[in-house]
């Protein structure tokens, strides 16, 4: 045989792999062996898919509807996303050409990227972020450009910091509300500020809105749905059945914008997978027609594990945890922990697991130091617990430290 060595190509070498899934490997590794574990690092929810969806799936495998679609997807599904945001939004797409059912949003906002993006080009987006979205635009061969948000104000979303980063190379600026890590719900006033500075400069605004419906009042959710009909040529929508719906293992994913770029999307999709699953979409139109009230039942669930977790941390020396707006995710500030004990978040999330069993997700995966990322999208009982054995964890932390400091000097 010829030794032969192996050459990967080197976007691959620069991404990496999701710290998330990192995360859930340790953490199953402990679960095999024995340990006790909170999972608070998921970024799923706990709770089941709507009936509806699952009889009209199983009713569709049993109708033979298990052959290939459209690419873009059965156009029953596609119209009733389109109405469904013409209704709440006053969006003008019809799903006629307008609307790609994708493999989930993850692979919407890659087709979305692949089809905008090449070397040169710059992509805006605020940090931190969702992990993958830096990287599909490092995939693709362009320029992720990263803006810091204050974390004084709790890393809110302003308009003004993500616009002065635009150069001429600027092509797309990618949003992400309510927020992937932070919970934080974009305002009407700054998301028009930044459609409008986008369209005057030619410049595509992506805006992924998977956790649209876990918006806690009195927020409300702000799409770029409800300024498409203005600003057309300038907006793409991502979103997902995956959280709304409980559906993440189905990954139905859409996408619904001009045109034009719709149509580059498809193409992409064309050569990645095809279509999404014939029978999961079919799942997926009944969630959407008929699942309205577990959205309801999975978002107060959401609101009552983000009281108990909020509130069992509001004193706890060391931490802060700010009362998230959206999504279903704490990001706890533990900045003053990291410095003597502990160099990196990243080694307070690995002492955390280890000594507590409680997974969350270190800052650093979302381009910040000092977070920590906390699902409470579980059940009650887990929230509850993990909220204790984090009480717990910190406030042992701050006493050690506290005992450290006064002990006296040895000669």
């Amino acid at each position: 045989m010829v030794a032969w060595g192996m050459r990967l190509a080197g976007r691959v070498l620069r991404v990496g792999e999701s710290q998330t899934i990192n995360v859930a490997r340790r953490a199953r590794e402990l679960r095999e062996s024995g340990a006790s574990l909170v999972d608070l690092g998921a970024g799923e929810p706990g709770f089941s898919s709507p009936r509806s969806a699952c009889v009209a799936a199983k009713g569709a495998i049993d109708a033979g509807f298990t052959r290939y679609t459209a690419v873009e997807g059965p156009a029953d599904l596609r119209v009733a996303l389109a109405r469904d945001h013409a209704a709440r939004f006053g969006a003008p797409w019809t799903g006629q050409g307008d609307v790609v059912v994708s493999v989930g949003a993850k692979a919407a906002l890659m087709e979305a990227v692949l089809a905008l993006v090449e070397p040169g080009v710059e992509v805006v987006m605020p940090s931190p972020c969702w992990s993958s979205l830096p990287a599909q635009v490092e995939l693709a061969g362009g320029t992720p450009v990263l803006v810091p948000l204050d974390p004084a104000n709790d890393f809110r979303l302003d308009a003004e910091p993500l616009v002065a980063a635009f150069t001429e190379a600027t092509g797309v600026v990618i949003i992400n509300s309510p927020c992937n890590p932070t919970g934080a719900v974009i305002s009407q006033s700054t998301l028009g500020l930044l459609v409008e500075e986008c369209a005057r400069r030619g410049v595509m605004l992506i805006s992924d809105e998977t956790y649209e419906r876990y918006v806690y009042a009195p927020k409300r959710h702000n799409s770029v749905a409800a300024f498409a009909r203005e600003y057309g040529d300038s907006v793409l929508l991502v979103g997902s059945f995956s959280k709304s719906y409980a559906m993440t293992g189905w990954r139905v994913g859409y996408a619904l914008g001009p045109e034009p770029l719709i149509r580059a999307m498809t193409a992409v999709q064309s050569h990645v997978t095809t279509n999404a699953t014939s029978f999961a979409m079919a799942g997926a139109l009944a969630a959407l027609e008929q699942g309205e009230d577990q959205v309801q039942a999975n978002v107060m669930h959401c609101l009552h594990n983000r009281e108990q977790l909020v509130s069992a941390l509001a004193d706890v020396p060391g931490v802060r945890c700010p009362e998230p707006e959206g999504a279903f995710y704490a990001f706890l500030d533990v900045r003053e922990m990291i410095g003597e004990r502990f160099e990196t978040t990243d080694d307070l999330a690995g002492e955390l697991l280890e000594q507590a069993g409680v997974v969350a997700v270190p800052g650093s995966a979302f381009g910040v130091e000092g977070h920590l990322r906390l699902s409470y999208a579980g059940s009650f009982g887990d929230i509850e617990e993990g909220a204790r054995r984090l009480r717990d964890f910190f406030t042992d932390l701050a006493a050690s430290a506290v005992i450290v400091q006064s002990a006296p000097a040895l000669d």
